[in-house]
């Protein structure tokens, strides 16, 4: 009986294993695909434009140009297309961080009349997509004299259902006793949710952050709707510049689309310890 029990024991360890041996091996395939169009960019942007498309494929330019990461400064504004995007991207995050998780922590701590049915109403525009309301978007912003302004931008995208329901969901596992010791203290519901709810919801505002930065960074539709002078735009807008009437300077746009991707891969890097907890927190409820 020991003997077929241990017989049964081994064959399901080994059984295990090889489960997890198939799994990582497709995990790494996928991996290796997923990586695949970056590592063509990175060897685009180092070949000149007629060898861009040349096949078969020189993942590693014999002679790299490197003179496309010289050009695309003095080509078109890269370095004020960098700022604006920066400047857009730092205010919207810091404002979505600072709108999702001080109206979160009403929706999950606070009683108040009709509060679900107001949330509810708030997720609910998750479901309706950005082009049906485009059009009244912009009329209404042309209205109040900010068509071609930034503030047009961050306006419009300093509130986030999504952002709302991700922290909600954070909060609700915060044990509700912590704010009931908290008020009995004397802290106000300001006060407990800088004091105690912020400090206790790193992963999720990481999660956030990710989410929020990268959007912003690579929002392409609202600048080109809202910002028209060239000043003003943002490095999306500003990678079409390398597009003529007649043909598209392929390398330079690669280049560019190179430097653009730097600060998502270091705000993803710097945050990512937090990443998968706070997507999987935002799963859960207390």
């Amino acid at each position: 009986m020991a003997q077929t029990l241990a017989v049964k024991s081994h064959s399901a360890r080994m059984q295990h294993r090889v489960t997890m041996i198939v799994i990582y091996a497709l995990l790494i395939v996928v991996a290796f695909l997923m990586l695949i169009p970056f590592v063509w960019m990175l060897s685009a942007s180092l070949k000149m434009n007629k060898d861009v498309f040349a096949f078969p494929i020189e993942w590693i330019p014999s002679n790299p140009r490197w003179r496309n990461y010289q050009d695309i400064w003095t080509k078109i504004p890269l370095l004020t297309f960098i700022k604006n995007t920066a400047k857009l991207t730092i205010i919207v995050t810091l404002l979505q961080l600072f709108t999702s998780s001080f109206a979160a922590y009403a929706f999950a701590k606070l009683q108040f009349k009709g509060k679900k049915v107001l949330f509810l109403g708030y997720i609910a525009t998750i479901a309706v997509p950005w082009q049906a309301y485009m059009v009244p978007q912009f009329m209404m912003m042309r209205s109040w004299g900010l068509n071609n302004t930034h503030l047009a931008i961050i306006c419009l995208q300093a509130f986030s259902a999504f952002g709302v329901f991700m922290m909600k969901q954070f909060y609700e596992g915060v044990p509700s006793e912590l704010c009931e010791a908290a008020r009995i203290d004397g802290l106000s519901e300001y006060g407990i949710w800088f004091r105690i709810m912020l400090p206790l919801s790193k992963p999720a505002l990481s999660t956030l952050t990710i989410f929020t930065f990268v959007s912003t960074w690579n929002d392409f539709l609202g600048p080109l709707i809202y910002l028209t002078k060239t000043e003003l735009k943002t490095i999306q807008i500003g990678l079409r510049m390398f597009i003529s009437q007649y043909s598209a300077e392929y390398g330079l746009i690669m280049a560019a689309s190179f430097v653009a991707l730097i600060p998502v891969l270091i705000v993803f890097l710097s945050l990512q310890k937090y990443f998968v907890q706070g997507v999987a927190s935002a799963g859960l409820k207390g």
